[in-house]
């Protein structure tokens, strides 16, 4: 196995740690945001751009070592680009059958005043 050169270990590091910082930042927004509409698009952005530079990082570091391109990550990709944005719709669409105000609020499943005080 061949050793990897320190400015290509440098940018590797640097993806993974973009993909990872993205991915947290994601959850953030998931945990943090009021309603499920708001909630719902942090996540996504996470997964796609996280995972977009971690698998460019995984075709930097073993096209090195292997000394030949190695594009086995471009499928896993594809798949998430198309598969994500599927998932969010389909997601968002039944929040809408489920809650047609719109307002996505938690509250709403349990019949709790809303945010001027009447009853749904």
């Amino acid at each position: 196995m061949s050793a990897v050169p320190p400015i290509i270990a440098m940018l590797v590091a640097l993806l993974v740690l973009l993909g990872a910082a993205l991915a947290l930042i994601g959850s953030f927004g998931l945990l943090r945001l009021p309603t499920f509409y708001e909630r719902v698009h942090p996540p996504t952005l996470g997964t796609t751009l996280g995972v977009g530079s971690t698998l460019v990082a995984s075709m930097l570091l073993f096209s090195v070592l292997e000394s030949r391109p190695v594009l086995h990550e471009l499928a896993i990709a594809v798949f998430v680009l198309v598969t994500t944005p599927v998932t969010y719709m389909l997601l968002v669409r039944a929040a809408v059958h489920r809650d047609p105000s719109g307002r996505g609020s938690s509250d709403a499943r349990h019949g709790a005043p809303d945010r001027e005080g009447s009853e749904l």
